[in-house]
């Protein structure tokens, strides 16, 4: 008889795992103020923005921190800050969302992809080292899920070729390598505050750095290019506005409060599943690092290795998974290098400097090859952060429900 909830039967649970976002007296408090003060936006720098600034720069272990719209903001701002311009190469992961490599473009720079560490799904340093050139001025590593890259060895190579270290930092609020905190490791790091994300405000950014002409100089380009403690109407570089709201820092001061605890919850957690599925035939686990001192889980990944489970597909396991009450998903379907931007020659718009004469060289993204991304495209099986704040016996029936899937293989042949 069957007993797997995809053929019909019970599942493992029925009970919902926590929603998303949380939010409660904090941020209702922060907002009324804010509302009621008729400050909801400052032609510059509200009082609740530079209270929210000095507060998550100083969680991370930051000097400076400049809020602004999004993180897709400020990646754009953090590379035009560090002088990032025109026929430029960066190195960036492909197994990341499309704005790490896209804000490069928007500087007119050309992405320039290196695989990732199969065991970690975080860039390689060695393909980096293999992808540099003359031409090449930073390197964005991605915090991929919340695990810090190896910035030891990230800031060895940058040193070597005197490249800029940009942090997209945008999954990994919390997270520290060797006791700092990721976003100030490098010249400067971008974390976003959209809906999905660990701390959040609908939308939203932060950059930050230890550098002060370097924070200046994102803050006047995210504020119109004025310059500091300067008359209003005076523009000093080629600007935009990419400023947040009071709202919006009123929601994250609030979402701040607990981010700690929720931090340290997920960890916990995290910690469980790794002992218990280590030792699972075809389930393979995020490569632990002992300079890694906290990780700030967005995301807890594992690989599936349906060679080891007797040829099931990983999309037909997600599935009974999901039958089973567990949410999980497959991530990216395929890396940054086959979105139909990054293969489109010769038709429609031209995208600079893709199509543009002045970088000098042929630009094909059909030749890159990453080999570790495209494999982890198709095992990958990601749990999306608010499970990981249910409670013990909640995340036990994580482990329930994989081992009654593997004990019933034989029902999804």
């Amino acid at each position: 008889m069957a007993k797997l909830a995809v053929n019909g039967k019970e599942p493992i649970r029925k009970k919902a795992f926590p929603s998303w976002p949380i939010f409660g007296k904090e941020e209702r408090k922060n907002l009324l103020e804010v509302f009621e003060s008729g400050k909801w936006y400052y032609f510059g720098h509200g009082e609740k923005q530079i209270e929210f600034e000095e507060r998550f720069s100083s969680f991370q272990d930051a000097q400076y921190g400049i809020a602004c719209a999004n993180g897709t903001a400020a990646l754009e701002a953090s590379l035009i800050g560090c002088g990032i311009g025109a026929g430029d190469e960066v190195i960036v992961p492909p197994y990341t969302f499309v704005a790490t490599a896209t804000a490069v473009l928007k500087v007119n720079a050309i992405p320039i992809f290196a695989d990732i560490n199969i065991k970690t799904a975080n860039i390689d340093p060695e393909d980096v080292k293999r992808k540099i050139t003359p031409q090449t001025k930073a390197i964005i590593p991605v915090h991929f899920g919340g695990l810090p890259c190896d910035m030891d060895a990230l800031k060895d190579i940058a040193k070597e070729y005197n490249l800029k270290i940009i942090e997209d930092a945008c999954h990994s609020w919390g997270s520290k390598w060797k006791g700092k905190g990721t976003g100030a490791l490098g010249d400067c790091g971008a974390f976003s505050f959209q809906m999905s994300k660990n701390i959040t405000s609908g939308e939203g950014g932060i950059i930050l750095t230890d550098n002060e002409d370097l924070a200046d100089t994102i803050r006047s380009y995210t504020n119109c290019g004025r310059g500091k403690n300067k008359p209003w109407y005076e523009h000093y570089i080629l600007g935009t506005n990419l400023r947040i709201t009071e709202l919006q820092v009123a929601i994250l001061l609030g979402q701040l409060t607990r981010l700690e605890a929720q931090t340290l919850k997920r960890e916990e957690n995290a910690s469980y599943l790794n002992g218990k599925l280590k030792d699972i035939p075809g389930i393979r686990i995020t490569k632990k690092d002992s300079r890694v001192t906290r990780r700030s889980y967005h995301l807890y990944i594992v690989r599936y290795i349906k060679e080891e489970w007797e040829g099931i597909s990983r999309d037909e396991f997600i599935k009974a998974l999901n039958k089973e009450g567990i949410p999980v998903s497959g991530g990216y379907p395929h890396p940054l290098y086959k979105n139909p931007l990054f293969l489109r020659k010769g038709e429609g718009p031209r995208y600079c400097p893709i199509s543009c004469p002045y970088y000098g060289k042929e630009v094909d993204y059909t030749k890159v090859s990453c080999p570790n991304t495209e494999r982890i495209c198709k095992e990958a099986v990601c749990i999306p952060h608010p499970v990981l704040l249910a409670e013990k016996e909640d995340i036990k029936d994580i482990v329930r429900a994989i081992i009654k899937i593997r004990e019933n293989l034989k029902e999804l042949k």
